[in-house]
């Protein structure tokens, strides 16, 4: 049986890779969630809220504007590029992400091959017909008007994102668990694990018997349990991508 990282990504075939926010911290992108996150500071707007009062939609996107105009000119780093690189050999089966920065699309991962559980905040998307387009132009207009943009059929627009107390897309869940069916290693990395039900996805995979390797600077809630095959602390830009460069 494989001991290392190297060993164990030499071995695979389809790969399912699951990412956190800590595969963007080095591109300048600060983590929501453990140590120092944004949510340990700032309390999130309810979908329900947005959805129902102005001055919650107004809080929304002024909001995700800091957020755009901090880290909207963020680029992929070693990790996605790693990741990207995996995916040409022919060892990825699918990159499940919780990230909402759009990087691994912007790296070269395969859109057919990447589910964004969280939605994708380079877009907007209209909550009544699901209209979307690129995000630039409604943080403009509401940086300039100070009104929340709408959608020509009267729909609010929001950045394309899961909120709080908003479902995730039934067809997104329905590919990253067919994945987590069909995969022969997963590895997660850079999650703290803790988000439900995204967090379920590479555990269903290892309850099946699929070898899970976990790597992240912090803890993580699947921390100890039987599945996890082999547990790697530390910065994932330190730890992942020089494996995948020895194995390819």
């Amino acid at each position: 049986m494989p001991e290392s990282l190297t060993e164990w990504i030499g071995k695979a075939n389809r790969i399912l890779i699951f990412t956190g926010a800590g595969i963007s911290t080095p591109s300048g992108i600060p983590a929501f969630r453990g140590a120092g996150g944004i949510w340990t500071t700032r309390q999130p707007v309810l979908y329900q809220d947005f959805m129902a009062k102005e001055s919650a939609r107004i809080e929304y996107w002024q909001y995700k504007l800091e957020l755009w105009e901090e880290h909207g000119d963020a680029e992929p780093n070693i990790i996605h590029e790693s990741i990207v690189n995996l995916e040409k050999a022919g060892k990825v089966e699918m990159v499940v992400t919780q990230n909402v920065d759009g990087l691994h699309l912007a790296a070269g991962t395969s859109r057919d091959l990447l589910v964004e559980v969280h939605g994708n905040g380079t877009l907007v998307e209209c909550q009544s017909c699901g209209f979307e387009a690129p995000a630039q132009t409604g943080f403009e207009k509401f940086k300039n008007e100070g009104k929340c943009p709408t959608c020509k059929c009267g729909g609010y627009l929001k950045p394309a994102t899961i909120s709080f107390g908003q479902n995730l897309k039934e067809e997104d869940l329905n590919r990253a668990f067919a994945a987590a069916k069909s995969c022969d290693l997963v590895i997660a990395l850079g999650s703290t694990l803790s988000v439900s039900p995204a967090n379920s996805i590479p555990l269903k995979a290892a309850q099946s018997g699929t070898p899970y390797i976990i790597i992240n600077r912090d803890e993580t809630d699947h921390d100890g349990l039987s599945q996890v095959t082999l547990r790697l602390t530390g910065n994932v830009e330190n730890l992942f991508p020089p494996a995948v460069k020895e194995t390819l």
